[in-house]
Formats: C-alpha cells, structure tokens, sequence
C-alpha cells in the first residue's frame, strides 16, 4: 500500500483557453505564476498555446506530490471537451481569467 502524507512542495494542474475561449490546454507545473508568464510570453513559439494564443487562466488544482500532478494530468487531458468544461464550471463558472492572481 501507498501511503502520502503531506509533501513539502507544490505542484499545479491547470487549464489554459485562449480570448474566445474556444482552445483548451491542459498542463502542469511546479510554479504556476512563472509559466503563466512563459506562456504569455510566448516562450516557445512552436507550442501550442503560442500557436493558439492560450495563456488565460481558466482552472487549477493544488497538489503536494508530483506524481499525483501529473496522474490528475493525464486524466483530465482524456476528458472530452463537454467534461472539461463541466470541471472548469464547477469552480470558474463564468469562465473567467484568473492571471492576475499569480502575477
């Protein structure tokens, strides 16, 4: 059996969509504020969310093991679209941009 007691990092899964919010990307992150700025800053031009223009943050979870990050990762990137949406709704139900609370 796996036991997790609490870590001492921080890791984020978070959702990304674009002005329109028409693109969703999903991804994860050990610091949330400075790849929200890589993003935005269209570090990598040839990625997907430079290509799509998505650097708005929609939705995030907090988690303390990074394998448990990106297991909830992986999980929600196979969710359907209507899904994510769902998920997004549950806590952002306006969908709104949430960059200014990591800058």
């Amino acid at each position: 059996m796996i036991e997790y007691t609490e870590g001492i990092y921080t890791f984020y899964v978070y959702i990304l969509t674009n002005k329109n919010r028409t693109v969703l990307y999903t991804g994860v992150t050990n610091n949330l504020k400075l790849r929200l700025h890589q993003h935005e800053s269209k570090l990598n031009p040839n990625s997907f969310t430079s290509k799509y223009n998505a650097h708005f943050l929609i939705y995030f979870e907090k988690f303390t093991w990074i394998q448990l990050a990106i297991e909830r990762e992986k999980e929600i990137k196979n969710l359907s679209r209507e899904k994510k949406l769902n998920l997004i709704k549950e806590i952002n139900p306006n969908i709104e941009f949430w960059n200014e609370h990591f800058k």
